[in-house]
Parts: structure tokens; sequence; C-alpha cells
């Protein structure tokens, strides 16, 4: 009764969506299968219609392409006038999104759904402009083609060989209140195309020669038809749901088959296929797992894996749910999919199993109203026992049976004792006791072992005459009887709670696995340790041995194993590469190579396919179970995706560093190029005009040149020792020689060396006394302030001031340069200090190579210090700051 109520009611999803479309809009898409089959003309039709219904329509955007009689439709109806976007200089025409929500009609029409705004708009995609509307609770109507549609967009592109690049996401389709088929045949629309209709002449002359072909267009009409009939199918089932009507309705044919572990199950599937291919209907194949599945054999296993796995061959949507009955799963799942025919397969059980057990064929026939029910004939050799059904959970050992005895026993002797000092009617009951414990921890045939006991054992000591297996009294007969029949009884329940609780616990085993393997992997970013986990994880869930291949240099090879040891031969490479090109199971109990040691399952993601998976279970002759199978791919599609995500990490290292080095090779290219061959040219020019007219310049002509070749020789020298410089940090060969340093000798030092430099600017330093010795090397020391003095006259106006400071902070000594340059972006403060990157326009205002500061800092480091940039606070510049340990002496 529980369930015939539950299926009275709505269902809340379905009531909740229709909820939240009250407050929206209502969308109608006129779809179409082409261009020109009139879909833009039908939507200015309704929209007449509704107009002298008294609706408020106005037009947000119609394109007629130039027909004459769409441009007649638009003639009594009231248009927003659009709005002028300018981009690349020039002029775009845009739906005035703003002035229709400030007009507020109670229906605009939004021609071509997928059309892309021009930039500029607030929305990229039309599409967002309708959803917006829809928002405000504005109707809308809409025109679309199929080809737009996004998941359809490569299937047309195959068929048409050209791919649409305006798309709109399946879910605003679905999500239409109504969808509308605009249909033409493809000899109508290639007709009204050669009138000019659709395209002018020349146009269309192009189309009939590739897009618009009778091909084609059959196609794209079939395309067209199937995805509406699918909208359709949708709605329907929504209002079903919407107003808890069971269904179902036959409006389109759906056919469940059921499976089971018997040996007519192939049967059935075969049969369902053949009914569903009759009736031209999709076919679902549908498991109820209930409590008797923990309880299958090895071979009822393989039987119920085969079963499923043919039915996939076949073209069936497999589904598994649990469930405690089989008939109300059936019924519940056929209603919710809408299905009309459920075929099962009828097995030649015992009258007393299905006395037992039921007849799901009686029973699905008696509770599924609305449903056809066909039974398909069960296998020749099918002879299904009673007493193998009976004897299924016996247990092997005698250990249960033992245990029954003992405890059969000491609850005897409490009931001796309890009887002894208290008088109690009821003594019977506490023999319940090791019954329900029986069957909790062993099964059903030990609980009733127990409760045989337990009968003989109360006749024997507690109902007169006592000790004596015989009852006088006709009242203690009918107390016996009751007595077995509450023992067996409880047996029966306290069994299939055991059952029940092994199949949870099963269950959430299985669930924690899946939840500690995602945890394993979220994080794994190398490779050879996420297969790693992947194979030692599968190796313990299936009790297998795993190798995961995939593919290298166009051939499939092994990467991960577990154990390391597990030999892969040429014919099971075979397997795996047919499994990988055919992305379908291969190998050992499959159709495809099943003499195979190895199973191999190719696993992919929605990109592309991403490895193999092998697995080799440890027991001779073992198969993989049906629940064996869905772990494998639970495990095998996380992996994949987590693999895929390594895979994609790498390659965008990969890039990274390739647009690293693309990047210094360039600059380096640009240094070379120019800031090398402009001292060289300088050289060239003045030695060649001393060598050719040397004999007429004065004296301080000739003087200037080579004065200026000195300059340039000296610059170019720079350059050269800056490369090196950047060459032996790269390689790790810098080795500080360190020596006791006094800051106020390395700042005159290095002022001295870098006067020509710095000429035409001021220069001041200020270094305190009692400055601390620093332990430098003073060669690297002295190159990095000179690099700083260099950078800072670069940029510092002629005139401008650089100053140099020293200071003592604490446990360090900070020397300090300050310019008057125009200071440092935001955006490059954190990048000056890379090779080659210069600041301010780069090569075509600054010369040099952009080492310089990338140099310093790596002197700095490798002496222990740091080197810091930054903005001047008190006026426009920069400052840098070095800062290096002071290390007291004998330390």
């Amino acid at each position: 009764m529980a369930q015939v109520a539950d299926d009275a009611r709505p269902s809340p999803d379905a009531l909740l969506k229709a909820a939240e479309k009250e407050s929206r809009g209502k969308l109608k898409i006129f779809l179409g299968a082409a261009p020109g089959v009139g879909k833009t003309y039908e939507m200015l039709s309704a929209a007449h219609r509704r107009r002298r219904e008294g609706v408020d329509v106005v037009v947000g955007v119609v394109e007629t392409h130039g027909r004459s009689e769409t441009e007649a439709q638009l003639a009594d109806l009231e248009v927003v006038p659009r709005r002028t976007v300018k981009y690349r200089g020039r002029t775009f025409q845009e739906m005035d999104l703003d002035a229709i929500l400030k007009r507020r009609p109670a229906l605009v029409l939004v021609d071509e759904l997928a059309h892309t705004n021009a930039e500029g708009s607030r929305h990229p995609k039309r599409y967002l402009d309708v959803e917006e509307l829809l928002t405000a609770g504005i109707d809308v109507y809409s025109t679309l083609n199929v080809q737009h549609i996004e998941s359809l967009n490569d299937v047309v592109a195959r068929i048409t060989r050209i791919r649409v690049r305006e798309t709109v996401p399946d879910r605003v389709v679905d999500a239409a209140d109504e969808v509308e088929l605009i249909d033409l045949t493809p000899a109508d629309l290639i007709a009204r195309l050669a009138e000019g209709k659709v395209y002018v002449r020349d146009q269309a002359q192009r189309a009939l020669r590739h897009y618009f072909s009778p091909g084609n267009l059959t196609a794209l009409r079939e395309l067209a038809l199937r995805r509406t009939a699918l909208r359709v199918d949708e709605q329907m089932r929504s209002y079903m749901r919407e107003h808890a009507i069971t269904g179902p309705w036959a409006a389109g044919e759906r056919v469940i088959v059921c499976l089971d572990p018997g040996q007519g199950s192939a049967n059935a599937v075969r049969a369902a296929k053949r009914s569903a291919e009759a009736l031209d209907a999709e076919l679902i194949a549908l498991y109820v797992e209930t409590d008797r599945h923990a309880t299958l054999s090895e071979k009822e296993h393989a039987r119920l894996t085969e079963a499923m796995r043919l039915a996939a061959q076949l073209g069936a949507e497999v589904v598994t749910v649990p469930g405690r009955s089989v008939v109300e799963e059936v019924v519940a799942f056929a209603r919710s999919r809408n299905a009309t025919r459920v075929v099962v397969g009828k097995s030649r059980r015992s009258r007393w199993f299905e006395l037992r057990h039921g007849s799901v064929v009686d029973e699905l026939v008696r509770s599924g109203s609305g449903l056809a029910v066909e039974v398909a004939p069960s296998a020749e050799a099918e002879q299904a026992t009673e007493a193998k059904d009976w004897l299924r959970d016996v247990p092997k050992t005698p250990g249960p049976y033992v245990e029954g005895i003992l405890s059969t026993a000491a609850a005897t002797a409490t009931g001796v004792l309890i009887d002894r000092l208290i008088e109690l009617p009821n003594i019977s009951l506490i023999y319940v006791v090791p019954v329900l414990v029986a069957a909790a921890r062993h099964g059903l045939v030990p609980s009733l072992w127990v409760s045989g006991l337990s009968v003989l054992c109360f006749n024997f000591f507690f109902l007169p005459p006592l000790y004596q297996f015989t009852i006088t009294d006709p009242a203690n007969v009918l107390a016996l009887f009751f007595f077995m029949v509450v023992a067996a009884t409880a047996s029966a329940l306290a069994a299939r709670t055991r059952i029940q609780t092994e199949s949870a616990r099963r269950e959430a085993r299985t669930t924690a696995e899946l939840y500690a393997f995602s945890r394993k992997i979220v994080g794994v970013v190398d490779l050879y340790d996420l297969l790693w986990i992947v194979v030692t994880h599968l190796a313990r869930l299936l009790k297998a041995e795993i190798v995961v291949l995939m593919p290298e240099d166009g051939r499939l090879a092994t990467k991960a194993a577990f154990p390391p040891d597990s030999e892969v031969s040429e014919a099971d490479v075979a397997a795996a590469r047919w499994s990988w090109d055919a992305d379908r199971p291969a190998g050992r109990g499959t159709d495809t190579l099943p003499g195979g040691r190895w199973l191999f399952v190719p696993f992919r993601t929605s990109r592309s396919a991403i490895a193999a998976i092998g697995v080799l279970p440890n027991k001779e002759g073992r198969e993989l179970s049906a629940g064996d199978r869905r772990l494998l791919e639970a495990v095998g599609n996380q992996a994949a995706v987590a693999i895929e995500r390594v895979i994609l990490a790498e390659d965008i290292d990969q890039a990274r560093l390739g647009a690293e080095r693309e990047r210094l090779r360039s600059a380096m290219l640009t240094s070379v190029s120019h800031d090398l061959r402009t001292p060289l040219a300088s050289i060239i020019g003045s030695l060649s005009s001393l060598l050719s007219y040397g004999e007429r310049y004065d004296a301080g002509t000739r003087r200037e040149l080579l004065a200026t070749a000195q300059a340039e020789a000296e610059r170019l020298d720079r350059f050269v020792g800056n490369l090196l410089d950047m060459t032996r940090l790269d390689a790790g060969a810098i080795a500080p020689k360190r020596e006791a340093v006094e800051v106020g000798d390395l700042v005159s030092t290095t002022l001295r060396r870098a006067a020509p430099l710095v000429e035409g600017h001021t220069v001041s330093s200020t270094v305190p006394q009692g400055l601390p010795a620093l332990q430098l090397d003073f060669v690297l020391a002295e190159q990095v302030l000179f690099n700083l003095l260099d950078n800072a006259a670069k940029y510092s106006p002629a005139g401008g001031g650089i100053e140099v400071v020293a200071r003592q902070e604490g446990d360090r000594v900070e020397i300090v340069v300050r310019d008057e340059g125009p200071g440092i972006a935001e955006s490059d403060l954190d990048r000056i200090f890379e090779k080659f990157y210069r600041a301010d326009a780069g090569d075509r205002r600054r010369a040099g190579t952009g080492l310089g500061l990338a140099i310093a800092r790596g002197f700095v480091e490798a002496m222990g210090g740091t080197l810091t940039a930054r903005n001047r606070a008190d006026r426009s510049g920069a400052e840098f700051l070095v800062s290096y340990p002071v290390t007291r002496h004998g330390r």
C-alpha cells in the first residue's frame, strides 16, 4: 500500500520545476532542419495570432534576409529600434535588450537564437539575452536550426562537411516550454532555393551544390524530427510526474527486459531485442539487485554478467537498481521511464519454489497495470531443482552445527535453572535466542537446525511427561506446533536480515573504497605514482593481477602492473590493442578473444581514450562478477579522469616551458641583433673612417673617433660579460670567494668604475662610519652595484640625481641605489629581475641586454643576500635595496 501511496503523489522535483517556471517567461522555439524552411515566417504568423488575441507583442530582432513575404509580416508589428555598436571600424545593429526590458511587452520576437552579439554587448550570445528576458517574466518566441544545437554540431558537420561555429547549449532547448518543428520536404526546400526565395541566385547555386543536397537535407530533417520527438517525450513524462499519472501512456514504445542469473536470461534478452526491433522501440535491460544477489554462485554471477554483456552488445541500456522486491522495482522503473512492455524469462522453477518465493511473471501481470508482459521461453537445458535452491546456503563445515548444539544446550540449562527458581509459563521463549543467533551468524539452514534441536529439548525437558519424547496434553501439542512455526519464522527473518546486513556492508565497503581511491588520487601530480595507486587499489579490490597499458610510440606499452612481475604476452597485447581500437572489452570472458588469460577493458574520457586496464583473477577459472565489473568501471573511470588531469598538467608545463624558451630565444636574438651589433657598427665605422680618411682628419677628430670606438668596445665587453655571467649562473658555476669587504671601499670603487656611465647625472653617496665589514666576494659585489648604477643611469633623465646610501638594519647591512626616473610600473615589479626583460618599451628606447638586474640578483643570492625593487615614496623614481647579512668574526 505504501508503494501505491507514493505513486499517487506528484513528483516533488517536477512540482518544483513547474513552480520555478511560473515566475518566468515562456519560451517557444521554432526549430527547423535548415535555413529557408520558414521558421521566421511561421514565428511572425504566430505573433499576429497572439496580437489578435490581445497580447502585447513587439519585435526585438527579426532577420528578413531580403525575403518579401517575411518583410510583409512585419508591417503591423511594433519593432523596437536596434542599437548601434561600433567595433574595429565597422558598425553593427544589435537587439536593444535594455529598451525591451524598459518597454516590458508580454511577448517579444527574437530571431536567430544562436546569434553571436557584437563585441561590447552585455552578453556574448543572443540566447543569454533571451534568458534575461525570460527571467524578467517576458515571453519569447525564437527560431533555431538543428545544426546550431551543441550536442548535434559534430553530427551535422560529418553530414554536411561544414562545421557551424555558433551553437546553443542543449539546456536552452530542453528548458523551452514549447518546441515547434517547422518541416519542409527536401524537394520543396530545393525548389524554394532555386526560385531565389532563400538566397540570391549566385548564393543559391553554390548552396545547391554543397549544403542543400537532397541527402544532406534528408539527414538534417531526420535529426530535427528526432530531437523534437525527444523534447516532446520529456514534456510528456514531466507532465505525468507533475500530475501523479502512473502511466504508462503508450505514446511511444519502450521495452524493458528483466535480467536474472538463470539460464533463460540470455533468451529473454534476445526475445526483447526482437520485440524492440519490431516495434521500433528503445530497449532497456534492467537487473534488480535484491537480497538474494549476495548468495549467487560463481556460475550464476557468470550468467548474469554474460546477459548484461549481451544486452549491451545488442544496443540496450543496461541499468542496475537495488530493491527489496523485483516486481515493485520493475513496475516503478517502467512507470518512471514510461515503458510499455516488459519481457521476462520463464524458468522451470518448482511449484514449491514459487510458493515460497513467488512468481515474478504472475505478480507482474497482476501489478503492472498498463504494461504488456511478454514471457520468453526458458532454455531447454535449464534444470533448476528445489534441492539446489534450498541447499544454496548450507555451510560446508560442521562448526555452525556444533555451535548450534552448544547454544541450545546452554539455553536448556538456563531454562531448567529458571524453571526451578521461578514458575514461568512461557519458558519456551528462551529458545528463540539461540535460533536468532544461529540465523544471524550462519544463515537459514543452521538456524533451522537449532530450531529442530530447540523443539526436541523443549519437549524432552519441559513438557510432561518429562524426559520423554511424548506429549500427553493436546494443549501442549498445539503449543509445540506454534513454537515450531515461530522458530522457523524467526529463522527466516533473521537470515534475511543477515543477508541484507551483509549486502549493506558490501555496498558500504565498495563506497568507502571508491571514496578512499578518489582521496588518494586527488593530489597526485606524478603519472607513475598515480598508476601505481591505480594498480595496487584494483588488485586489492578485485583479488587479481592488474596491468595498465597506455599508448607509446604508436603501440600499447605496459606502464604499471601489480604484482610488478606480472607478464603480458604478445597475444595479450594484441587483445589489448583490439580492445583499445574497438573501444570494447576483449579477452577473457568476452566474445572477442575469449581464450586469452587477461580481460582488457578500455577507459576513456570525453576528450580521448586514456588507457586499457588488464585484469587476471588470482583464482584459476574465476570470472569477474557483475559487481566486480561495476567496481572496475567506477575505479577505471575515476582513474582515466585523473590520468588525463596529470597528462594535461604535464602538457601545460611543457607548453609553458616551450613558451618561456621561445620568449628567451626571441629576447636573446633581439639583444644579439640590436644591442650587440650597435656597438660593433660604431666600432667598425670609426676604425674604417680612420683607415680610409685618417690623413684628412685633424688630431681632435681622430681622438674623438678613437674614443667612440673605445667606448663602444667597452660597452660591447659589458654585454658579452653579462651573457657569460648569466651562463655561469644558469650552470650553477658561481662560487663566491669570500673575504672581509668594507662597505665604503666597495661603494667608492664601484663609483669610480661607473663614472663614464653616470656622466651627466648628479651622483651622491652616503656611507656612515662604523659599518661592520661583510664577508663577500668583492668582485661579485662590485658587479652587483655596478649593474644597479648602470640601470639607474639608463632610466634617469639628463641631470637627474642618482643616490647610493649604505646603512645598518639590525644584523644586516643595506645598500640602496635610488634614481629620479619614471619609476617602475606595478605590473613590472615582479618581472624586472627576469632574464632579457626590459621595462619601458624594451630595446627601442634603452640600450642593454636585459640581463643586468637578473645577474645582480643571482650574484647577491649566491652570497647569501637579497635584492628587491620598489618605487620611491618621496618622489618619482625607483630604488633597489641590496641586503647582506653581517657575519661576526669567528662564525
